[in-house]
Parts: C-alpha cells; sequence; structure tokens
C-alpha cells in the first residue's frame, strides 16, 4: 500500500505542476498579444524611420566625391574596440529564448578575440547578465528590468554612451543581439550592426529617380545628424519590444509543452496507479483463499 500512496502523491504533485504551467501559457498568451501589436506598429516606424535615413544618406553620398563625411556612416577597416549590447529575459521558463542570445554573443566576443579588438559587454536582461557574471565575463554596464518593461526613456539613457563614445572615436561599432519575435511559434535571433551605419547598398539612381523627399541641399546634412541619434535610440528601443514580444511567444510554447508534458505523465501515472491497485487486490485475494484453504 505504501507503494500507491508514493503513486498518489506523485499524481497530485504532478497535477498540480499542470494547473502552474496551464495558467503561465494563458498569462503569456494575454500578454503576447498586447506585446505582438505594438511590435507591428513600432516595426513599421522604425521601418519608415530607416528609409528616410537611407535616402537623405544616399542623396548626400551620391552627390559628393568620396563619400559621406558623417562618421556614423564610415567604416573602419581595423577596429580597436567595439560595443555589443545584448538583450535577453529577466525571467526564466521560456525554453531556449536566452541561450540562443547569449550564444550569438559568445560567437561574436569569440571572433572579435581572435582579431585582438577590445569589446565593451553592456546587458540588459537578468538572465544573461547572471551568465556572464558566473562565467567572469566583464560587463561595461547592466539594467535589469528594462526588458521585461520597455522605457524609451531608460532606452535612450542606456544607449547614449556608446553613441557619444563612437562619435569621440572610442569605439568603431555598436552591435545589438537580441531574439525578436517572427510569428506565434517563431521567434527570429538578430544580429544588427547599428554603427555605422552600412551605405554599401545606396543605389545612386534608385535614390535620385525615387526620391520623395523635398530638402533643400544645404539641410541635408543636419537634418541626417538628428536623423541618426533618432534612429539608433529607436532601434534600441525597438529591440526592447520586439525581444518582449518573443518572450511571450517562447514561454507561451514552453508552458504549453509543459502542460502537455504533464497530462500525459499523469495518464501513466494512473495507469500504474490501476495496476498497483490491481496487483494489491489480487494479493489480499491470494492470501485469503490461502487462509481458507489452510483451514480446511
Amino acid at each position: 500500500m505504501a507503494n500507491l500512496k508514493d503513486i498518489q502523491r506523485q499524481i497530485k504533485s504532478v497535477s498540480n505542476t499542470q494547473k502552474t504551467t496551464r495558467a503561465m501559457k494563458l498569462v503569456s498568451t494575454a500578454k503576447l498579444r498586447r506585446a505582438e501589436e505594438l511590435a507591428k506598429r513600432s516595426r513599421l516606424y522604425a521601418q519608415k524611420m530607416n528609409q528616410v535615413l537611407a535616402e537623405i544618406a544616399g542623396r548626400i553620398k551620391c552627390s559628393k566625391v568620396g563619400g559621406l563625411d558623417n562618421r556614423c556612416f564610415t567604416q573602419v577597416e581595423n577596429p580597436k574596440m567595439v560595443d555589443i549590447v545584448f538583450v535577453t529575459a529577466d525571467k526564466g521558463l521560456c525554453g531556449g529564448f536566452n541561450i540562443q542570445t547569449i550564444k550569438a554573443v559568445n560567437k561574436l566576443l569569440k571572433e572579435y578575440k581572435e582579431k585582438n579588438v577590445k569589446v565593451r559587454l553592456r546587458g540588459i536582461g537578468k538572465k544573461g547578465i547572471e551568465f556572464f557574471n558566473y562565467n567572469e565575463v566583464e560587463m561595461l554596464d547592466t539594467v535589469v528590468g528594462l526588458s521585461s518593461k520597455p522605457n524609451k526613456e531608460k532606452s535612450d539613457d542606456f544607449i547614449l554612451t556608446s553613441i557619444a563614445d563612437y562619435k569621440d572615436g572610442k569605439i568603431d561599432a555598436l552591435h545589438i543581439v537580441y531574439n525578436g519575435y517572427k510569428n506565434m511559434i517563431t521567434q527570429e535571433l538578430h544580429v544588427n550592426t547599428i554603427l555605422p551605419v552600412n551605405t554599401d547598398d545606396f543605389d545612386c539612381d534608385k535614390v535620385q529617380s525615387s526620391s520623395m523627399l523635398e530638402i533643400e541641399a544645404e539641410d541635408e546634412e543636419q537634418m541626417l545628424d538628428s536623423l541618426v541619434e533618432k534612429y539608433i535610440n529607436y532601434n534600441m528601443y525597438y529591440s526592447l519590444i520586439d525581444s518582449v514580444a518573443a518572450e511571450h511567444s517562447a514561454r507561451m510554447q514552453a508552458m504549453d509543452t509543459a502542460t502537455n508534458n504533464a497530462k500525459e505523465m499523469v495518464k501513466n501515472l494512473n495507469v500504474e496507479f490501476n495496476k498497483a491497485r490491481q496487483a494489491a487486490i489480487t494479493t489480499e485475494l491470494i492470501e485469503i483463499i490461502s487462509g481458507v484453504e489452510s483451514m480446511k
């Protein structure tokens, strides 16, 4: 009978776990709907901003001999120092969501180490920060709570140091690494080079013929300077929005899988319990019959 009690205890424990994972799935589903809508709207804004920036930069590049003078568009052939900003979740229970970002960051660190390039690592999200602290990887600065609740002002403050250091020539590149939202069941890893802005794909003929912007030539550079900072700030903020939507998506899937596994485990435990109970009943019957027979 002790075995039966152990099985009953297991069934109760797994059933309670199943209730918890089901509740967490429902919470993540509700949060995902709101985050998904915000991510879609933010994506459209980011795309339009990038399009305007590319068009103005393209017009300046195509009208000047030697290319853009703005350092934000100057490719450094042999970088000496770069900044890597990563975004992970503050909580776990979301499958491989965080580890994919961590692996991408480790890959970048290894590549730059092989090239003797110094890296300043800047972390957003408790899970990634804990991983690199545990592995004794030095980080320039960290913030917890921003990835779960994206805030534009805090996001701008966090990336401000990298922007200033890039303009001053202290760093030669800025990368943002995060796991973004693709759809309800898929997350997409992003390793984006924010600075310098890539101008290799600018098509001068296309820029001149398809431009819808009416800007005076002397105003283009001034507008470009303003747009570059907005472009960097918003790409940082958008990565947080995209990441939190992907986090809820990953957690929803993880909790759905956990719920199904718990359901299957309860089913198997019930079968095991019934078999053990039948065996116990059979044993008792045999003992009763044997006792009756021995009294004859």
